[in-house]
C-alpha cells in the first residue's frame, strides 16, 4: 500500500510502500517516552520502500539496552517523529504512521513490548467520549 505523510508543521513530506498487515503498536518504555504517549504506532520497511519528498531530518542517536545504536529522526522544528532505524548497517526503518494521510485505514495488526505496556491502557473503551474539546 502507498502511503504519504508530513511532519506536523509540513516541513517534512515522506512516501512510503507499506504492507498493511505489518502495522503494529509498540508499548516499549522508550516509544512511550520518545512518542509522548502510551504506545507508538507503526511499521517496519525496506529503507528503500521509503522517500523523503522534502525537508531534512534531525537525527537523535541512542543507545538501546542491547549496546545497539538506533537513529532516531524527527523534524528539527515541530518535533514530529518519524522513523528509527538501527545506526549501524540497518535495510530497514521503523516508520512512525502517526502523520501518514492515510492513517485512519492503517488499522495495527500486532502489538509488541506488550510486558512494559501501560495497565489502564485495555480500559479505556470504558471511559467517558467527548469528540470535541469542552468550552
Amino acid at each position: 500500500m502507498q502511503v504519504d505523510g508530513t511532519c506536523h508543521c509540513g516541513e517534512i513530506a515522506w512516501e512510503a510502500e507499506i504492507d498493511p498487515q505489518a502495522v503494529l503498536v509498540c508499548h516499549c518504555s522508550d516509544c512511550q517516552v520518545l512518542g509522548g504517549g502510551a504506545f507508538r504506532w507503526g511499521t517496519l520497511i525496506a529503507k528503500e520502500a521509503f522517500i523523503l519528498l522534502h525537508g531534512s531530518p534531525k537525527l537523535y542517536r541512542k543507545t538501546a539496552a542491547s549496546g545497539a545504536l538506533r537513529d532516531l529522526a524527527f523534524c528539527g522544528t515541530c518535533g514530529t517523529s518519524l522513523y528509527g532505524t538501527h545506526a549501524d548497517h540497518s535495510t530497514t526503518l521503523s516508520l512512525r504512521l502517526s502523520g501518514a494521510r492515510q492513517a485512519p485505514q492503517l488499522r495495527p495488526a500486532m502489538q509488541m513490548w506488550t510486558a512494559s505496556k501501560i495497565s489502564w491502557l485495555d480500559s479505556l473503551c470504558d471511559l467517558p467520549a467527548i469528540e470535541q474539546p469542552m468550552p
